[in-house]
């Protein structure tokens, strides 16, 4: 039976394992699982892949995570393919970061009892004709604003 008061939303429950997917885990998703292995790997299970095979992860993402004492150096991008092939997808809770890897959830979850919740996430590689400094910005962007999504989400 369900003991939230009348009128209020139900209570999540803990989740135990989170999946975070992007289009290709070398930015969004490593960051994210990062993080999350960061504030809550003793107690929640993290593992990020991407929806198409992609490039090592990327060296200013690296880089942010690093400012805040973060360690994403030995990260390698992986498909959802590959990680249902190594270990399998039973996660508690899938988090989406693109609109494509949101349609895969979506899909995955057909034969999966996982939550899928989308976070849009802008992708901080499209910063072309900036400096070095503004493209950095826009990485603690995402960054930063995945870290406070992490804790509110995850914490218990």
């Amino acid at each position: 039976m369900d003991e939230t008061a009348p009128g209020l939303a139900p209570k999540k429950k803990r989740v135990q394992s989170v999946l975070f997917m992007c289009n290709f885990n070398a930015v969004r998703s490593p960051a994210a699982e990062a993080i999350a292995r960061h504030y809550f790997g003793k107690s929640i299970y993290v593992q990020s892949a991407g929806v198409r095979e992609g490039e090592p992860v990327d060296p200013f993402m690296v880089s942010v995570l690093d400012e805040i004492g973060i360690d994403a150096k030995k990260h390698r991008p992986r498909t959802v393919a590959q990680l249902e092939e190594w270990e399998g997808l039973n996660f508690d809770l899938i988090v989406t970061l693109a609109p494509e890897a949101h349609h895969a959830a979506l899909e995955l979850t057909r034969t999966l009892a996982a939550e899928v919740e989308y976070w849009p996430t802008p992708d901080p590689t499209n910063f072309y004709d900036v400096s070095r400094e503004q493209r950095l910005d826009a990485y603690r962007d995402v960054r930063d604003g995945l870290v406070q999504r992490i804790k509110r989400r995850l914490k218990g």
